[in-house]
């Protein structure tokens, strides 16, 4: 799945979640969370949807998030884990679910660019517009806090597949929903940096 899906679904799940706990959330970290298991494209040697994307390790990590913070930590815990368990189990080539314990690939075979994912991936985009302007996230997201600046991970992830192919080419259907987050998430940090100037 492409960054679309992933940060659509991120936010949902996350969102969802903090409504059935009665939970806060920190909008740009929801984002950020959706897209972490990708750091592996970053890190030489490592597999792609390998350790990065396995439920088992997720656990772990969070662990001293639960100890510290307990149902507060759930819904970026869940818009983590979605990004193997929803986006990347849904399409191109399976993830490494429970690595360490088993190291078989699972997946539900929808292949990448076909039109079935990029049709979700267009339905998750809808979905997750519509929960933020319903919501009014979209709006928060226009106030200066310094979370904001989290936001400059998922730019990251919606900025290199389009203009520079890495980790590969997006289909030309999905450019408009790239740039729409990419305005959506750049704006938020150019509020910050114009109000940190401000104060100094």
């Amino acid at each position: 799945m492409f960054a679309v899906g992933h940060l659509a679904l991120g936010y949902i799940s996350g969102k969802t979640a903090s409504k059935f706990l009665n939970v806060s959330v920190n909008i740009p970290l929801l984002f950020a969370a959706s897209v972490i298991p990708d750091i592996d494209l970053l890190i030489p040697g490592l597999e792609h949807r390998g350790p990065t994307h396995s439920l088992i390790i997720f656990c772990f990590l969070f662990l001293p998030a639960f100890t510290l913070h307990r149902k507060r930590a759930m819904p970026y815990f869940i818009a983590l884990a979605q990004h193997s368990l929803i986006g990347d189990y849904l399409t191109g080539g399976g993830i490494q679910l429970l690595w360490p314990v088993a190291s078989n690939w699972y997946d539900a075979r929808v292949r990448i660019k076909s039109l079935a994912e990029v049709s979700l991936e267009w339905i998750f985009f809808f979905a997750c517009l519509t929960v933020m302007l319903k919501t009014r996230d979209a709006w928060i997201l226009f106030h200066h806090h310094p979370s904001n600046l989290l936001l400059s991970v998922p730019i990251l992830t919606v900025l290199l597949p389009p203009f520079f192919s890495f980790p590969m080419p997006v289909p030309p259907s999905l450019i408009l929903p790239h740039l729409t987050y990419l305005t959506l998430f750049t704006l938020p940090i150019l509020i910050d940096l114009k109000f940190s100037l401000k104060t100094t």
